[in-house]
């Protein structure tokens, strides 16, 4: 029985044992310098006294060398910072699989937020049946998505695996290989990964995470909360953009969709051939055998030829283990039922499809498409469409029909943009209507965007009855205020209202918090999501619509992320959570379900929190008029703070030339390009979240994540009304976790690391707007919340959080001496063009290492 508190159990299993295993990592002779591994510790220790002297990074590594390295040549320095780069991208390997192996130990999972202690709290509180009927009908979709903010080769993956569980049983001797392998692997790609390479691996996450976390979550609600009685909801299901999400990405063709969804399906049967295969060895009944064997077959035949329709359908194979089932119960004492009900749930939940394919495109590129139609195929659309006023477009689009083939267009965008919605009838024939059944519409601005997409169908043979979702994206604070309206004028259209009975009433919404936060700033964004979901359930229900919001997250708490589940637990009962359906990419993927144990925490967590704001809180969560009063003179002070700051003359010159903005997009993480626009200069709406968040986290001043809150927070405690946000902070759960994300951001900043640009003429004035909001915001949020310390009350993750902090400082001194060691070679008149090349690869190795070691952001 677990009983010591949290942060013991932390120290003992994950900081004692990375502290263990990282000295006997750091004395692996695994490069041609011999001496790296004990150079690396006396170098954070000066990177460490050195920052809080004052001095900068420059001055940190000449002083390291002149002490430590006998005077060494520059090459002979750069040999070395590329080995310490090389070290501590392995440190953070080791770290992430000593957390990996000690998450049942440090994490509770029968604790708080669990479905044990979930049901347990509603049964105590006679709240069963409540219960029972809330689960006939709530889901979690959690989206799988390759945008790039972690991407380990597939080699490395393997290792992290090996190395959790050679931790979990302490097996030295492998450790010890581990580690050696680990050195000689290679973590940078020399080209960037493919939209199929990304699916590949994130359907690692599928085979051997998902597949079985997801299934003893639902065992765990058929036997203890429905006591063995059958549950028609799946509750769980997995989506998956890679292959599909053409935003931006020009990589993604209809071959490359085809090819996903085949590997998709192709998954699912090996895993369920795998399970067959074991149930084999135990069904060796008379009258089962024979039928487990038939299946057997005709699954390795299906999944070792995956370009033609599996020998076995879905219908089939669903319904000879139905039939077993009901032998061994009528024949055979029930033996091993757990284990047939076990892949029974499984075919069930995954079907074919493994994990539903989302399509998404921008609006913008529809618009292009449907110019092109008009172009190339006349009488389809009326020659003066385009001059028509949008409820007359509206009008014409209703009506519109045809079969186009995409092939027979010149265009490559129109080809793979009307190949991808054609593509998606093919997978729903092989893969079932789950296989592919959404369309998301980016930069979503108007009704109109929305039936433009809803004509594409029209017009490549889909008949009036769609089975499909169209799924408008909301993301800039003008597009999330409009919301309210561009739904109401879709709910009042007869073609879409149409559509939607057919679609059973429901409709999908996506919020984006990435581009919400990058657009708006932290708080506005928040608020505007938040008032968004109020008023589009508002009128959803108005329309006797069931509307589902997808949140479009990142990692960080600048784009969405942080403790995720508390954000769902303080809705309310005013914003609809039938379902919670979000976007998990990157570390957050690794971190938050990488292996079994934290899969299944995790997604019971976002159950629990379900249950917690419609059963057990219920109204408790609902904000007042005055508490909303406040949250919107909050919201709006922080936006004019934020609005004035992007103004600023020095915004886009600070990251273009003091960040690593421009080295993102040389990491090879990531198969889509890191702007979306072509133009060469830099234009803030063509950046993309990650790359724009991924910057301010490099020079760990996380900007995102807090700027404008601390202005508003001190415009009430300049006015004497700071007690009003105490209250606020105390009674309201939506605002609190606001605050501890924000403070999270905070937590993971160091201004430390580029003080040293406060003295420059260029932006030393910038740096200091961006330190004092930082002070202000800091200070504020603490006496807010009666803390002494950021992350006071999350103190494993705050120890977590120092560690990954403390290991990664070295690599961030090398990356900040790198640019600066830039700034001075492209000054000289002589420019040294090889030098330039190698310290711009520090920046981008620096920069990947980083990268990979934020994964506790959520």
């Amino acid at each position: 029985m677990i009983t010591e508190p949290k942060l013991s159990r932390f120290n003992q299993y994950v900081l004692s044992k990375f502290q263990i295993y990282n000295s006997i990592f750091i004395t692996l002779p695994f490069d041609n310098i011999g001496d790296t591994g004990v150079l690396l510790p006396l170098f954070k220790q000066v990177c460490e006294a050195g920052l809080a002297k004052g001095k900068d990074p420059k001055q940190i590594l000449s002083y390291f060398f002149e002490k430590y390295d006998d005077n060494p040549t520059e090459e002979e320095r750069i040999n070395l910072m590329f080995r310490f780069i090389q070290y501590i991208e392995r440190q953070v390997v080791l770290f992430d699989a000593v957390e990996d192996a000690a998450f049942p130990v440090v994490n509770n999972m029968d604790g708080i937020g669990t479905l044990r202690s979930t049901k347990e709290i509603a049964f105590e509180r006679n709240k069963k049946e409540a219960l029972q009927q809330y689960l006939e009908d709530f889901k979690v979709r959690v989206v799988l998505t390759a945008h790039p903010t972690q991407f380990y080769p597939g080699s490395v993956l393997g290792i992290i695996t090996d190395l959790t569980s050679a931790i979990e049983k302490n097996d030295l001797t492998g450790i010890k290989k581990l580690l050696a392998q680990l050195g000689k692997t290679p973590f940078l790609k020399d080209d960037k990964p493919t939209p199929l390479d990304e699916a590949i691996s994130l359907t690692w996450f599928l085979e051997n995470v998902f597949y079985y976390s997801v299934s003893n979550i639902y065992q765990y609600i058929k036997n203890n909360i429905y006591e063995n009685k059958e549950i028609d909801n799946e509750i769980i299901s997995i989506g998956f953009w890679p292959g599909g999400d053409r935003d931006g990405n020009p990589y993604v063709t209809t071959e490359i969709t085809l090819q996903v969804a085949n590997r998709l399906r192709n998954a699912a049967l090996r895993n369920y051939y795998r399970d067959i295969r074991r149930l084999k060895r135990r069904l060796t009944f008379k009258n089962v055998e024979p039928i487990v064997i038939e299946i057997e077959i005709k699954l390795y035949q299906s999944f070792t030829n995956p370009y033609q329709e599996p020998l076995i359908s879905l219908e089939e194979l669903s319904n000879k283990l139905a039939g077993i089932r009901k032998l061994i119960i009528e024949k055979h004492q029930s033996l091993y039922l757990p284990e047939l009900d076990d892949l029974i749930y499984k075919v069930r939940l995954f079907g074919y499809h493994f994990a539903a394919l989302d399509i998404r495109q921008d609006s913008r590129i529809h618009n292009q498409i449907l110019h092109s139609i008009a172009e190339a195929r006349p009488g389809l659309l009326p020659e003066n469409y385009f001059k028509l006023s949008s409820p007359e477009r509206i009008q014409v689009l209703e009506k519109v029909s045809g079969d186009l083939e995409p092939n027979s267009f010149a265009d490559e965008l129109t080809k793979n943009t009307l190949g991808s919605v054609k593509a998606i009838r093919q997978i729903q024939e092989m893969n079932g209507e789950k296989g592919s059944n959404r369309y998301i519409i980016s930069n979503n601005q108007s009704a109109l965007n929305v039936y433009e997409v809803f004509a594409l169908f029209r017009l490549t043979g889909y008949g009036q009855e769609l089975p499909i979702d169209i799924v408008p994206l909301f993301e800039t604070i003008n597009d999330l205020t409009n919301a309210e309206t561009v739904m109401t004028e879709l709910y009042n259209s007869p073609g879409y209202k149409k559509h939607l009975k057919l679609r059973g009433n429901k409709q999908v919404v996506m919020l984006g918090f990435s581009d919400g936060t990058k657009d708006g700033g932290y708080l506005k964004a928040n608020w505007a999501i938040y008032l968004a979901k109020e008023r589009l359930t508002e009128i959803s229900r108005k329309n006797n619509i069931k509307i589902i919001f997808f949140d479009g997250r990142g990692g960080p708490p600048a784009r969405g992320g942080g403790k995720t589940h508390q954000f769902y637990a303080s809705l309310g009962p005013d914003i609809e959570s039938e379902e919670i359906q979000l976007t998990v990419q990157g570390q957050t993927i690794s971190s938050n379900f990488g292996t079994i144990d934290s899969s299944q925490y995790n997604l019971e967590q976002l159950i629990s929190s379900g249950i917690s704001n419609q059963i057990l809180e219920g109204s408790k969560n609902r904000l007042n008029p005055e508490e909303k009063i406040l949250l919107n003179d909050l919201a709006d002070l922080s936006y004019r703070a934020y609005e004035d700051f992007k103004n600023n003359p020095k915004f886009l010159p600070y990251l273009e030339n003091v960040s690593t903005l421009n080295y993102y997009s040389k990491t090879n993480i990531g198969s889509r390009p890191s702007k979306r626009g072509k133009s060469s200069e830099l234009v803030f709406t063509d950046l993309r979240a990650i790359p724009f968040v991924g910057s301010w986290s490099q020079l760990k001043q996380n900007v995102p994540g807090f700027y404008g809150v601390g202005t508003a927070l001190k415009k009430y405690e300049d006015n004497g009304r700071f007690d009003e946000l105490i209250a606020l902070y105390n009674n309201s759960k939506f605002f609190r976790s606001l605050i501890e994300n924000s403070m999270m951001a905070m937590k993971k900043s160091n201004f430390d690391l580029t003080r040293y640009m406060k003295d420059d003429p260029d932006y030393g004035d910038f740096w200091q707007l961006i330190y004092d909001e930082f002070m202000t915001a800091k200070r504020l949020t603490l006496k807010l919340a009666n803390h002494r310390e950021l992350m006071e009350n999350y103190p494993e993750g705050k120890a977590s959080v120092e560690i990954r902090e403390s290991i990664v400082l070295p690599l961030l001194t090398i990356q900040q001496n790198a640019l600066m060691r830039l700034n001075e070679l492209r000054g000289e008149q002589n420019k040294n063009e090889k030098l330039i090349e190698v310290y711009e690869t520090i920046v981008t190795r620096s920069l990947f290492g980083n990268i990979n070691a934020s994964r506790n952001s959520a």
